[in-house]
């Protein structure tokens, strides 16, 4: 499966070509390697996304082409999530 139709189905990224912009970007690392939106995914892989103040990473569990938003979670594990110290700081 694409990383951005992953992003997308699991709901970690609302919408697709959001995925797909922050790919490009480099703003996304699957097992440690900046990676692009058409890079091609399978269980057990980790992603790591930066997002503006706070970093996510995540562990492949499932490869679902659909699912009901109830069964999204069930894609993935979050290994880590962090947030941006000196953001927080300015809130």
């Amino acid at each position: 499966m694409r990383l951005d139709k992953f992003l997308k189905v699991s709901r970690i990224i609302k919408r697709r070509t959001i995925a797909k912009e922050v790919t490009d970007k480099g703003r996304i690392q699957v097992n440690g390697q900046i990676a692009k939106s058409s890079t091609s995914l399978k269980k057990g892989d980790t992603i790591k996304i930066l997002f503006g103040n706070k970093t996510l990473e995540v562990k492949v569990r499932e490869l679902m082409d659909s699912t009901k938003k109830d069964d999204a979670y069930k894609m993935y594990e979050i290994i880590s999530e962090t947030r941006d110290v000196e953001v927080e700081k300015l809130n």
